[in-house]
Formats: structure tokens, C-alpha cells, sequence
């Protein structure tokens, strides 16, 4: 049976299918792709580039060394891609994905630039989305009623006709 994923970026300009399995699903704890990220590491999972197809927009791409280039949309800046230009396959980020807990990571990579209190973060304390108190809350409510983000399945239409900024 093929695997089908589907992703995209934060706003929806740009939407992606995947027909076909991920390969060596990893992060990437590299400087290259922390900076990329804007985070402490990169998740990512390859993927014959036969077998991706852009269903919307356009990826619009940074090139961070001569043989790798480094795709993203370029409406919201979401990182999307890295694209070994002479490789078959191509590395799409799975906090992309319409569904980012379908695929595990089962290796790290670039583990010399990983930050020394990695291991540490399971311990921090946390909270749900929901947050703590009234004025979470009111917060909370306000983002959910003006949201731009793109929910995680198709729809018709980009930009959204949306009803007091809500899909």
C-alpha cells in the first residue's frame, strides 16, 4: 500500500502531496539548520522528488551552499524543504505535515552543534495551549477568532474567505 502525506506552510500559499514512503525520518541538530529553522534543530524525512507534488503555490527557495538549497513560502516564511540539487530525493520538514505525529524520528544528525540542555527540556515545566489563567484565556480566545493559519487538510480556495478571520 503507498503512504500518502500531505503538508504545507502556515498561511497555505503553498501545499504539498506526497505519494510514497518517508525515508530516514531524523533531526538535525547542524548550525546550518538551526539557523534555517530558527530553532534548536530540524525535523525531516526524504522523499523521492517523483513523488512530491506542489498542489499549491510555489517554493520558493534560499540556496545555503552550492550543492544544497533550502526551500520555504515565501508569503509566511514557513520552512518547507532541503534539496540536495543532485540527489533524487529531496527532505521535507514534518512539522509541515498536515499530520507531523504520522512520522517518527529515528535518527539525529549534526549531534556536535546539539544544544548541551537537550536532554534537559522533557523536565521543564509546561502547560497546554489553553494556558494557566483568565488572561491566557482571553488571549487565547482573540488568536482563535483572527487566526490566518491555514488549517492542516486541503480546502478549495487561498486566500481564505473566512468569517470574522476564522475558517
Amino acid at each position: 500500500m503507498i503512504k500518502m502525506h500531505s503538508g504545507g506552510c502556515q498561511c497555505g500559499a503553498v501545499r504539498y502531496r506526497i505519494n510514497g514512503e518517508l525515508m530516514r525520518p531524523h533531526i538535525c541538530h547542524c548550525r546550518m539548520c538551526q539557523k534555517a529553522a530558527g530553532n534548536y534543530f530540524m525535523s525531516l524525512a526524504g522523499v523521492a522528488k517523483e513523488n512530491l507534488e506542489v498542489t499549491r503555490g510555489e517554493i520558493s527557495w534560499f540556496l545555503s551552499s552550492d550543492p544544497v538549497r533550502r526551500g520555504f513560502c515565501s508569503a509566511c516564511g514557513t520552512p518547507l524543504a532541503i534539496d540536495t540539487m543532485a540527489e533524487p530525493v529531496i527532505h521535507m520538514t514534518l512539522g509541515s505535515l498536515d499530520n507531523p505525529d504520522s512520522v517518527h524520528p529515528e535518527r539525529q544528525y549534526g549531534i556536535e552543534a546539539r544544544v548541551p540542555f537537550f536532554d534537559k527540556l522533557p523536565a521543564l515545566p509546561g502547560t497546554t495551549t489553553e494556558g494557566d489563567g483568565e488572561e491566557d484565556q482571553a488571549f487565547l480566545e482573540q488568536i482563535r477568532d483572527t487566526t490566518h493559519q491555514h488549517p492542516d487538510h486541503e480546502t478549495e480556495t487561498w486566500p481564505p474567505v473566512t468569517k470574522g478571520g476564522a475558517w
